[in-house]
């Protein structure tokens, strides 16, 4: 008789070790080993069928594979494999379908991760409706919500249209196996799982929301979207950090990975993808929180204020998210501190970077900030990470500390290094030519960049050095 086999996995990495140990020698991080165990027959359960959907494949002789698994017996050329053209699932929110590439392949899995709150819960209801709409079947499950609590919400997002919504399928079940058989019933092209910490398979000796749970019905989400071709939504929490929960073979498992961001006290939403192997990772889809669900807001409605004086502390900078450009401001706050225990915060922002601009700032700026408590804040719940908006970021500091600002309709753009250089940043032509657009009337950029800057209907003050910079504020 096949005994169980335990193991240890990273909740980290996804590293797999034989025994525990305090180090995971693979990413370097301390005590972040669990305990995984996975009995003999389970491990062979899920290599044959699920529900009735089998996972396996007859074999041609020539080595190509007949089932949907689309595997090869044996190593062919690349150049000798077919080309296959597979239509999207388009979700009809067309800032989501930014992010997603055009859409939702079918027999691809998502993972979709957010705070308890931000609104995972809103948008699947809201795709579900766009897709049924569309003419396509969608199986919702829910493993943590009630059916009447689902209803709810769908009269309050859907309203009327719910009425017509035959083809939007419900199922609240928390056991795997009845899931998938769910799915091999109704056949539908998109599966929406809410959440996957709260499934689990009952061969399986452990709680839900553990490694084993996690890994195994994962796994076997992803073989049976690959056999049937649905495409399937999964939502995982995050911890506190913002990381999804679980380990990170989560995020190894399925093709592609949107985080939902935001502030709950805020309106504004922020959907990411930190991993696609379907389309880009930079592109970033807007939403704004209502009473009706979430609304996409149309980033070409946002207008740079050039009316009234400045004000300290406040800068007006371009971010780039894949191929748009979205004007931020980053404000500023200088406050007496204590000498040796100053405050550093930032929201928003890198609190690396962060510092070290201080110390840029300190050093061949001549500001004295040592006892200064720095408060920085990216408004609009924005998250700013690129080194672009470096220069920026030390105007507002420095012109908070001395009461002084540049005027209205000035943007900032440039990258500060170690030495104290505004160099150059990328895409400036398109930057500037957005923001020119958008109402603004001058930038303060690099002067490696202020030749191509020239023609587009700005003011253009090149600066070599941040003294140079600090001398424009008034």
């Amino acid at each position: 008789m096949a005994k169980n086999r335990t193991s240890f996995v990273c909740r980290d990495c996804g590293g797999t070790q034989p025994k525990w140990i305090g180090r995971c020698p693979d990413c370097g991080a301390w005590d972040t080993l669990e305990s995984f165990t996975e009995s003999a027959a389970s491990a062979t359960s899920s290599v044959g069928t699920v529900a009735g959907i089998s996972l396996t494949g007859s074999i041609e002789p020539d080595g190509v594979a007949t089932a949907a698994t689309g595997v090869l017996a044996k190593a062919v050329p690349l150049i000798e494999i077919d080309q296959l053209d597979v239509p999207r699932i388009p979700t009809e929110i067309s800032e989501l379908d930014r992010v997603l590439g055009g859409g939702l392949v079918p027999g691809a899995v998502a993972l979709l991760g957010g705070e308890p709150g931000i609104g995972k819960s809103t948008i699947l209801m809201q795709v579900a409706a766009s897709v049924v709409g569309a003419g396509r079947t969608v199986l919702y499950a829910s493993s943590e919500e009630s059916p009447q609590q689902i209803r709810l919400r769908g009269d309050r997002l859907i309203g009327e249209d719910l009425a017509s919504a035959n083809e939007l399928f419900l199922c609240t079940e928390t056991n795997l196996v009845r899931i998938i058989e769910e799915i091999r019933r109704v056949k539908p092209d998109l599966v929406l799982l809410d959440s996957i910490q709260m499934v689990y398979r009952g061969d399986l000796d452990a709680p839900p929301g553990s490694t084993t749970q996690l890994r195994r019905c994962c796994h076997d989400l992803v073989q049976v979207a690959k056999i049937t071709g649905a495409a399937v939504v999964v939502v995982g929490h995050v911890t506190k950090e913002g990381q999804l929960a679980g380990p990170k073979l989560l995020e190894h498992l399925v093709d592609a990975v949107l985080s939902f961001e935001g502030d709950r006290e805020h309106g504004h939403r922020i959907i990411r993808a930190t991993k696609n192997r379907f389309g880009s990772t930079q592109e970033i889809g807007l939403f704004e929180m209502t009473g009706a669900g979430l609304q996409e807001i149309d980033e070409g409605g946002i207008a740079v204020e050039v009316d009234g004086p400045g004000i300290s502390g406040s800068i007006l900078t371009a971010t780039m998210a894949g191929t748009r450009c979205l004007p931020v401001e980053i404000q500023a706050l200088t406050s007496t501190g204590f000498l040796g225990s100053a405050k550093r915060r930032g929201t928003g922002l890198d609190a690396n970077r962060l510092a070290m601009l201080i110390a840029v700032l300190e050093k061949h700026g001549g500001q004295r900030l040592a006892d200064q408590d720095i408060f920085a804040a990216v408004t609009g719940g924005v998250r700013v990470v690129e080194p672009a908006a470096d220069l920026a970021l030390v105007l507002a500091i420095a012109g908070a500390h001395h009461g002084r600002a540049i005027s209205r309709g000035t943007v900032v753009l440039g990258e500060i290094g170690l030495t104290g250089e505004v160099r150059s940043v990328r895409n400036i032509e398109q930057r500037l030519r957005e923001l020119a657009r958008r109402g603004a009337t001058a930038a303060i950029v690099p002067s490696s960049q202020a030749a191509p800057s020239q023609g587009l209907g700005l003011e253009i003050l090149p600066v070599r050095g941040i003294g140079a910079a600090l001398g424009l504020l008034s």
